[in-house]
């Protein structure tokens, strides 16, 4: 030691230490405040520590990586515990649901059954595949629900023009999405493998329209399934910004296409968090159904009635899973939609979290973990 380190040591006794942090970089950083919007976003009915919420929900605004958050919505308890748009964003705007919209059919179709006008585990009513000898006639409405019926359906493609979903909904298929789909061949046993489709979500709703008129005209199509959302859905839950879109025959296009505002998403987030019922306690859809519809299916973990569930998939990559197993209950429960959109449901936490936007497939697994952020504010009860 220099005599100039030694008189240094004696004035200052702490700076070798400081002088040791300062070249290690082990300073602490403080975090950077909480801007005005940031703070706005929390409501005093939070149910989280209110800082921790905020920041957590603007990391999901302003963090690199994780795309462009258009909307987030939290309910904790029933009540709104945060709000937040992007620019150009507001709660008038109406957001596409991409395939969000399956869990709406899966919603549709449960009702149905309820009222006696489909039957669950009976050959699905498609006058395509009633003919003798034709085995696509041993695909029943469960099948059908989870994603197992045995179609030829290729959601997605390479190049994507040759996918069954795009065919469908923009190419040959598009005047008529559910003849195009019913057309399909089989490839697997009914009942027997997995395989995600919006194909099958429009069939369903060529079923629901069949169930609710006997006219093949598009018009009358059109309006006995809006009329009946609206009356046994939509109204009774305040959905007042809900378009559902329909093809050129007046088939809902159950699959991909409807259009909500983040506050009503957040609503029909509540009523499965609910177990079909409304705020005001009306039974809109059974509990029984709701159920069903969070139960893992035989042929996939992670996937119940159109509603992905936060379950492991045996001998997976976990990374590969399209929620968060390891840092969520397994009770959570989402709606997907594609390029981000999440309705994500936590009845455990008493937690809804909508999260609208456009992130890629490699920004999607880190702003998801973001959203596992947020979902960890909450406890378990």
């Amino acid at each position: 030691m220099t005599l100039n380190e030694a008189v240094l040591n004696r004035a200052f006794p702490l700076a070798p230490v400081l002088l040791m942090l300062a070249s290690c970089g082990a300073a602490p950083t403080a975090e950077q405040p909480l801007s005005p919007e940031a703070l706005a976003a929390v409501t005093p009915d939070a149910g989280a520590p209110k800082d921790q919420l905020a920041r957590q929900i603007d990391d999901l605004f302003t963090q690199a990586g994780l795309g462009e958050t258009r909307a987030v919505v939290v309910m904790a308890g029933g009540k709104l515990a945060a709000e937040r748009y992007g620019p150009g964003y507001d709660p008038d705007t109406r957001f596409v649901s991409w395939s969000m919209a399956k869990t709406v059919t899966g919603v549709l179709i449960g009702m149905l059954v309820a009222d006696g006008l489909l039957a669950l585990d009976e050959p699905a009513p498609v006058p395509l595949w009633q003919r003798q000898g034709d085995p696509r006639g041993e695909i029943t409405l469960r099948h059908l629900l989870q994603m197992r019926s045995g179609l030829r359906h290729t959601e997605a493609g390479d190049p994507p023009y040759e996918s069954s979903e795009v065919r469908m909904l923009f190419l040959d298929g598009r005047d008529n999405m559910a003849k195009w789909a019913e057309e399909q061949p089989l490839e697997a046993e009914p009942g027997k493998v997995f395989e995600y489709s919006s194909n099958t979500s429009v069939i369903l709703a060529d079923i629901a329209a069949r169930a609710l008129t006997s006219s093949d005209k598009p018009e009358a199509r059109r309006k006995a399934v809006a009329d009946y959302l609206q009356e046994r859905l939509l109204g009774p839950l305040g959905m007042t910004s809900m378009v559902p879109e329909f093809d050129a025959s007046g088939t809902l296009i159950g699959g991909s296409l409807m259009h909500a505002s983040a506050r009503d998403w957040a609503k029909l987030g509540e009523m499965l968090r609910l177990k079909g019922r409304a705020p005001g306690g009306e039974q809109l859809v059974p509990q029984r159904w709701v159920e069903a519809m969070i139960s893992p299916s035989p042929a996939s973990p992670h996937y119940g009635f159109q509603t992905w569930l936060n379950r492991p998939i045996p001998g997976t990559d976990p990374s590969a899973h399209p929620l968060f197993p390891d840092r969520a209950p397994q009770s959570v429960f989402s709606l997907i939609g594609h390029m981000g959109q999440y309705v994500l449901v936590s009845p455990s936490q008493r937690v809804t979290l909508v999260r609208l936007g456009h992130s890629d497939s490699k920004e999607r697994p880190p702003m998801l973990q973001q959203a596992a952020d947020i979902l960890e504010l909450y406890p378990v009860r």
